[in-house]
């Protein structure tokens, strides 16, 4: 299967479930096209094997998006991966999401670990995930992060694996989800109402979830779970199972999905898009303005930055936090992988753009005095994704105006790292100062 088809297949998969099963509202534009954000970035995050936060009111779709795209991308039926599905909620257990110890086998004196479906199938769904208590949010830090999964002496490491979680506004029994846990996400989206329109249609189409039903083969998949299999066989006889999904889809909906040697292919597809010049230079000087500190010599939590600062009108003067390493990887995984899905070539400013609000929004931390100044503006978008909107539309317009010294400034250091005796380019911005800081040269 050629790299046209693969993009075909995943075109062909995101305008079903829109029709079918997901009815929305288009809320992003790429490429001259019109995406609802909570589908396009659930399908690129099952289609790189990343992780979405996906939040919104109750009732509003956010799980059975995640759903519609985990059964489809990897070929499990609805009920496999309903089952799979751990609940947030304050009495829920290590037990209960990682694994058990077969009782069993513990009354022979015998130590072997029974575990769960969540941490067996590649598609991992958190739903509520605010209402785990911050304690009990960090059992799932390790896994979350890199697919490693540990209980009493054995552990799972998930060789392919993509994690949604969900999570309702605040209420009474909501929790603050923990700055590590957050910053493990690489997209955060809002699931929106539809309209009234969509919503009367909904109401009409309660069958739609049997689509991506089939109990023999939900039956044969949880029976290969329950085994104590080795790891390669067990990954085997559920690949196959998840292939005969796929031929049934076929079959049945006339629809084309993705086995997992496909998915492989596109994440190498994925994996070899470029950055054109201006997307490279753009986000370094994101970058920039979200970790710079002139006083501290970069942004720290538990430091205030001071009024007075010669960069005061930069996103460093409004933030609390500095951005992660994890931040510039989610921003170049989902803009390569949105080129990919649009065909368009190589990552350009308005991949990196598309994507940035979505990449900064749950990451950033912004003073209350910020909060205070743009919380009650006329907003289609929750107060966390328009902050950070408005912030990768500032710096665009900033990159606009200096682009070419911006590039200028880049390609020169790097003649200066490579040995040529020049003078690092000056300017009025974070970046130029974070440059002579790469080239060691003390301001």
């Amino acid at each position: 299967m050629e790299n046209g088809t693969y993009r075909h297949t995943a075109r062909k998969l995101y305008d079903f479930i829109q029709s079918n099963l997901y009815f929305n509202r288009p809320d992003l534009q790429v490429g001259g096209e019109q995406f609802n954000s909570t589908l396009l970035f659930s399908l690129l995050t099952a289609l790189l094997g990343g992780k979405a936060l996906i939040i919104g009111e109750p009732g509003l779709g956010k799980t059975t998006a995640a759903e519609y795209v985990g059964s489809l991308l990897y070929q499990l039926p609805a009920g496999t991966v309903w089952a799979s599905e751990v609940s947030g909620h304050p009495e829920q257990t290590e037990e209960k999401i990682i694994g058990r110890p077969d009782l069993g086998k513990l009354n022979t004196g015998q130590e072997e670990v029974v575990w769960s479906h969540f941490v067996q199938l590649p598609v991992k769904i958190v739903d509520e995930i605010n209402r785990l208590p911050e304690t009990k949010q960090s059992m799932i830090l390790d896994g979350v992060d890199r697919g490693n999964w540990e209980y009493l002496n054995e552990m799972i490491l998930n060789d392919e694996y993509c994690l949604f979680a969900t999570a309702n506004y605040q209420d009474q029994g909501t929790n603050t989800i923990i700055a590590p846990l957050l910053d493990r996400f690489d997209v955060m989206v809002e699931s929106r109402y539809p309209g009234p329109s969509y919503a009367f249609l909904i109401s009409q189409r309660q069958e739609k979830e049997e689509l991506l039903r089939h109990p023999d083969l939900e039956r044969e998949l949880q029976e290969v779970l329950k085994e104590k299999l080795p790891p390669e066989e067990k990954k085997s006889r559920l690949g196959a199972i998840s292939e005969s999904f796929g031929t049934y889809l076929q079959e049945s909906l006339q629809l084309s999905t993705l086995d997992s040697a496909s998915r492989e292919k596109v994440r190498q597809h994925i994996s070899a898009v470029g950055l054109d010049q201006d997307a490279n230079a753009y986000a370094r000087m994101l970058l920039a303005e979200l970790s710079f500190c002139e006083r501290h010599g970069q942004k720290r939590s538990s430091e205030v930055c001071e009024e007075g600062c010669h960069y005061t009108g930069y996103l460093c003067h409004r933030l609390r936090n500095c951005a992660s390493n994890r931040l510039p990887v989610s921003l170049a995984n989902y803009a390569k992988a949105l080129a990919w899905f649009t065909d368009a070539g190589e990552v350009g400013i308005e991949e990196i753009r598309a994507v940035g609000p979505y990449c900064l929004a749950h990451r950033a931390q912004w003073t209350d005095t910020h909060l205070s100044l743009l919380q009650k503006d006329r907003r289609d978008d929750p107060l966390q994704i328009h902050l950070a909107r408005q912030a990768i539309s500032e710096v665009y317009q900033r990159y606009s105006e200096q682009a070419e010294r911006v590039k200028a400034a880049l390609a020169n250091a790097y003649r200066i790292f490579q040995g040529e005796v020049l003078e690092p380019l000056a300017g009025d911005h974070p970046i130029y100062a974070e440059i002579r800081k790469d080239l060691n040269l003390e301001e």
